[in-house]
């Protein structure tokens, strides 16, 4: 199994190899060469299964290059045990034919934790195979920040930076990653939005002589091993339904288009999903662009559900990459157009091939809150502002008898101020977070300037 770059201009890799790289030289995402894909027999063996053991045989074609079946197994068994729920990645139904897919029983409460506690215990094994030491750097809208410091906190071989958008993270959100006493740890409050946050750490891993002489890695959504983690709940929660005897539809609230993609790669293994749904917040980039074929930036408004305050959203290069037939020079050619001019249009064909598998809608604000206090009174469950999002949009693409499954992505304790307003309940923490308001904060503010952040990450290291 080899990795090959969306643009097309950098060396295939293995697993391993593309794992610690993150972005690829030229700028672009590693996807596989080939899409391995499972058989109807085997799709239909993960029924009843540990968690765990589904995602070993889900994800074994990807690695077995890198890691033996018994590393990869100890891996899982490590990562998901602080996860809350025997079940990991339980579902509720909500209403005939509407389930949700609940990914925030994790150590910090969002569906983040269910790659990064992965990739957390895979780079482990790798680094000391190799006898490595690295520096990640993160840029994170909320959640992925707080799952990448959970997952690498402590390590002697791992340096860990994330940026955050000052004043634009929930205070839980903001918590996680400030409140960390561990020396490897540097949360970096950004001033700008998410897109700045995540174009600087762009621009870090594009300056090669920084990125080796720091041993920069990625383990934002662009890392394929966070993608490829994601796509074992789509199988657990698509068998618990019938797949693969029956088809499943799929709602994903998305700003950085990582976890519906991961939905796309499970349907290319032959898991029966008939359309993936992409919801989206005011900050409707995605399905603006599926409506009409035009991405177009047009500037972050801030909203109650901050994960998804994003217009450039770095996976939709991998879906664009196989839309476009794997034409890496046509999807470099977007890329540029849109760093340069702020957008570009996917051509008809690439367009007709992205509207077959995915589906769109947005949620407004007022539309989201009233989700939160709707689906608590209809079905008891309260949701996060993000979740919320999803849902909405779910129940608009409810098409009987296709079973409708929206991925819960948060606890709606990491929002609280947005699921009081709408409910007037304030969703308390787990026990074993309470104590978070009460430690001290470390945390450095940054100006949104790419030199002064590689001067930062060059002192703060540790070699």
């Amino acid at each position: 199994m080899r990795y090959v770059s969306t643009r097309g201009q950098a060396p295939a890799l293995t697993f391993g190899q593309a794992m610690l790289t993150g972005l690829a030289r030229d700028g672009g995402l590693y996807v596989p060469e080939t899409i391995p894909t499972l058989s109807h027999d085997e799709i239909t063996g993960l029924a009843g299964l540990p968690y765990e053991e589904a995602a070993l045989r889900v994800m074994r074609p990807f690695v077995a290059e890198t890691f033996t079946d018994a590393e990869l197994e100890g891996a899982l068994a490590r990562a998901y045990a602080g996860f809350g729920h025997a079940a990991r990645a339980p579902l509720v139904q909500l209403g005939p034919g509407h389930h949700l897919l609940e990914l925030f029983h994790g150590p910090t409460l969002a569906f983040k934790d269910f790659a990064m506690q992965v990739i957390g215990q895979l780079f482990q094994i790798e680094l000391a195979r190799q006898g490595r030491r690295i520096t990640i750097v993160g840029a994170t809208s909320g959640d992925t920040g707080s799952a990448a410091i959970e997952a690498f906190r402590g390590l002697d071989n791992v340096d860990v930076f994330i940026l955050f958008p000052h004043g634009r993270v929930s205070d839980v959100q903001r918590r996680q990653m400030t409140t960390p006493i561990e020396a490897n740890v540097h949360a970096l409050a950004i001033d700008g939005d998410f897109d700045d946050a995540q174009a600087r750490l762009k621009d870090m891993f594009n300056d090669h002589a920084f990125r080796d002489e720091v041993g920069l890695a990625g383990v934002n959504s662009i890392n394929w091993g966070r993608v490829l983690a994601q796509v074992v709940y789509y199988f657990t929660a698509a068998v618990s339904l019938g797949a693969p005897h029956r088809q499943v539809d799929f709602t994903v609230p998305t700003g950085n288009f990582g976890d519906i993609f991961a939905g796309y790669i499970a349907r290319a293994m032959g898991l029966p999903i008939r359309r993936l749904v992409i919801a989206t917040n005011q900050n409707d980039i995605l399905h603006r662009c599926l409506a009409t074929g035009r991405y177009e930036t047009r500037g972050v408004t801030a909203s109650i559900s901050p994960s998804m305050d994003i217009q450039v959203s770095s996976n939709f290069e991998r879906a664009l990459y196989l839309a476009y037939g794997r034409d890496g020079a046509a999807v470099a050619q977007l890329m540029d157009e849109l760093k340069t001019g702020g957008g570009f249009t996917v051509s008809q064909g690439a367009l007709q091939a992205l509207r077959e598998i995915y589906a769109s809608g947005r949620a407004s604000e007022a539309e989201t809150g009233a989700t939160i206090a709707a689906t608590l009174a209809s079905a008891g469950e309260l949701l996060c502002p993000h979740s919320a999002v999803g849902v909405k949009v779910g129940t608009e693409h409810l098409a009987p008898p296709v079973p409708m499954v929206t991925l819960a992505t948060a606890h709606p304790a990491k929002f609280p101020d947005a699921v009081e307003a709408a409910t007037g309940i304030r969703p308390a923490l787990p026990p074993r977070m309470a104590e978070i308001f009460t430690r001290p904060e470390r945390v450095t503010r940054v100006p949104n300037d790419l030199a002064a952040l590689m001067r930062l990450v060059r002192e703060r290291r540790r070699t």
